[in-house]
Formats: C-alpha cells, sequence, structure tokens
C-alpha cells in the first residue's frame, strides 16, 4: 500500500473490509478470551439487585477516563458530586464536558434500542457530547498534531462528499460483514472512524462510544458498562501509535490484538468491581439491618449504592421518607461510619465511601464495618 503523507489529506483512506487478513491465528485466540471475559461481564451484572447501580457509576469512570485521554481532566469526585440531574451547572469546564459524554452514550443507547447504530447516530452522540448541533465537517485544514512536538502526525480525508461516502461505507462494514466476529468489527470500524475523522471536534470521544453502542447492539453487552477507555488512557502513546500504524503500514493485527486485549483487561476489571460492589452491598444491608432496625429498609440501602453521593433530595424523591426523616436517617449513617458527611456550599452530601473506593482504586481499601472507613 502507498503511505499516506501527514501533511497532506488522507483522501485515499482504504474502503473496508480491509484487504488484510485480519483474522489472523493471534487474532483469534485473543477475540476467543476477550468474548469469554465480555460473557462473563455480562453475566456477573445480571447478579446485582438493581441494575441502576451500575448505569449511574461505571459510564462515569468510562466518561472520566475517555475526556482525559483527550487533555480533558476531571476526577471522579467531581462527576459523581455532580452527576444528578439540575447539577451540572455548578460544575467546572471539565467536568461539565466529562457528564456531557455520559448524556452521550444515554443518547446512544436510546436510539439504538429502536434502530440499528448509523451516521446519524454518530451526529446525534457528537452533537449530545459537545452541547451543540454538530455537522459532517466540510472546512478543510483539520491535521492532527503531536502534543510534544507539535508536528503533524495526520491529516484525515476532505470534502464533505467524500467523508459521507467513507462514513456509509464504514455503516455498512458494521452490519453486512457477519462473518468477521463483532469484536473485530467493532476495532476495524473504531480504526476507521477515527482515521475518517468526521467532526471538527470530538471524533475520538465519539468513537469511543459507539464502541460500547455497538457491543449493545450485537447484544455482547446489555448495559453500557465495559469501562473501555480505562485500558485506553494507561496505554494512551500505544493506542495513538497502533492507530497510526494501521494507516502508515496496514499493521492490522497488532491494532486488533491492542482492543482486543483491551476489551479482556476491562471486562476483567469490571467483572471483579461488580462482584465486590454486591458483596459490599449485602455487607452493607446486614450492618444497617442490625444496627438501624427501626429505619432500615432494601430501598434505602440501594439508594447510596446509586447516589455514591446522596442527598436528603435524594431520599425524598424516591418516596423513602419525607424531609426531616430522611435527613436524620442519612446523619444516622454517617455517624455510624457507613456514609461520610460534607458540605458543598449549602448543600449537604452524604458520600458511600466504601463504593467510591471499589470504583476508583486499584487496591481499595479496608471495606469492613469492623472500622470507619
Amino acid at each position: 500500500m502507498l503511505k499516506p503523507y501527514p501533511e497532506r489529506a488522507y483522501n485515499d483512506l482504504p474502503r473496508l473490509p480491509p484487504e488484510a487478513d485480519l483474522e489472523t491465528r493471534p487474532v483469534l485466540k485473543a477475540c476467543i478470551n476477550a468474548r469469554s471475559a465480555i460473557a462473563e461481564l455480562k453475566q456477573a451484572g445480571a447478579l446485582l439487585p438493581n441494575q441502576d447501580v451500575l448505569i449511574n457509576t461505571i459510564p462515569l469512570l468510562e466518561a472520566r477516563a475517555s475526556s482525559e485521554i483527550e487533555n480533558i481532566v476531571t476526577t471522579a469526585d467531581r462527576l459523581f458530586q455532580f452527576a444528578s440531574p439540575g447539577r451540572e451547572d455548578g460544575a467546572d469546564p471539565a467536568t461539565k464536558e466529562a457528564l456531557r459524554y455520559r448524556a452521550a452514550l444515554r443518547r446512544g443507547a436510546e436510539i439504538i434500542a429502536a434502530k440499528p447504530l448509523s451516521i446519524a447516530t454518530a451526529v446525534n452522540v457528537c452533537s449530545v457530547l459537545k452541547g451543540c448541533e454538530m455537522q459532517i465537517r466540510r472546512v478543510p485544514g483539520t491535521a492532527l498534531m503531536n502534543e510534544a512536538t507539535g508536528d503533524t502526525i495526520y491529516t484525515p480525508p476532505e470534502g464533505p462528499d467524500l467523508l459521507r461516502d467513507l462514513l456509509s461505507n464504514w455503516e455498512s462494514f458494521l452490519h453486512n460483514h457477519d462473518s468477521l466476529d463483532p469484536l473485530i468489527r467493532m476495532a476495524v470500524a473504531h480504526y476507521q472512524f477515527e482515521a475518517i475523522h468526521p467532526f471538527s471536534d470530538g471524533n475520538g470521544r465519539t468513537g469511543r462510544i459507539i464502541n460500547l453502542l455497538y457491543l449493545l447492539e450485537t447484544g455482547l453487552l446489555e448495559l453500557p458498562v465495559l469501562y473501555l477507555s480505562r485500558a485506553i488512557i494507561t496505554k494512551k502513546s500505544e493506542y495513538y501509535r497502533l492507530l497510526n500504524a494501521v494507516t502508515q503500514d496496514g499493521d492490522w493485527e497488532g491494532w486488533l490484538l491492542f482492543m482486543l486485549a483491551a476489551v479482556t483487561e476491562t471486562a476483567a476489571w469490571t467483572t471483579n468491581r461488580i462482584r465486590a460492589i454486591r458483596e459490599l452491598m449485602v455487607e452493607t444491608t446486614s450492618f444497617t439491618r442490625d444496627r438501624f432496625p427501626g429505619f432500615y429498609s432494601r430501598e434505602l440501602v440501594e439508594l447510596i449504592f446509586v447516589q455514591p453521593y446522596c442527598r436528603i433530595s435524594n431520599v425524598v424523591d424516591a418516596g423513602i421518607a419525607k424531609r426531616q426523616t430522611a435527613s436524620s436517617y442519612l446523619r444516622e449513617l454517617a455517624n455510624a461510619g457507613v456514609l461520610e458527611h460534607t458540605q458543598s456550599g449549602r448543600e449537604k452530601l452524604f458520600i458511600n465511601p466504601r463504593l467510591m473506593s471499589l470504583l476508583t482504586q486499584d487496591e481499595p481499601g479496608d471495606l469492613s464495618f469492623d472500622s470507619q472507613p
């Protein structure tokens, strides 16, 4: 293949499927491992009594990591603090942008529940992500730069007609090549989407959301809870190097092995966290029922896992108690060490510290109730 010049628009970007042999022996072996890991994740998620615990937590971690890949940096604490509806206005710009990632992922999941993933899905997702109406890129001059040196490393194709033609081919590939495993198709399509670079901004994050949407569409996942960007952010330079290796050298095998390993690694991580969350919910239930038989309820325990940064209004809105009683319940749980109390402006927040430790630390601290967290 002819290598493209980094400074010249890659209008000769090959259509899909690639001419290369995608299903090499190492790739097929890695694919088996990834399929096994993702099936285990799907099974583990089904065991949680309240699926909202996953929907309200893992996508926020994915949003933070995927945004950080693009140098939009916030913290898990800030994301969870401002994650409740109507609270985003008080957040800093980076946190707001990461929260829009979660909103875009949810919007995409709603769309593909009704119709197949498409160019229109990508446009819709990117629009929610950026907080404005996005269109297929029309203006030339887009180039990807090396952050350290400022050198141009890639110039994507130009011209709206060409971009739409390439995207139509990308969309067709997703749905019309059943002989390829969905995980291989996901990885190939992710490269192609990044190479097309159809929007003026938000392409990387939109592409990573599409990865999860495709796993939902193909039935490999039932919920968008694969923390895939965790593996990418820890190997960010390798991620970009292998994307470029496909462009420059046609090294599909290296790229596919990277993405399949990322799926395997993050599926295993997420599965382990789900199991730990389930155990923590059981322990919290037992502790709270024994210590506070007068006001214990399953709904209250589940709420402090669905809302790790819980407000008095969350308890009221859930129909568990009226405001004064709800405040008393949360204070009692904080005094017992189940929650931690903090002040955010005029508002009281009650944090589930053990859950946050599970979600954000590679090696969580002591999660038992024998000692204060």
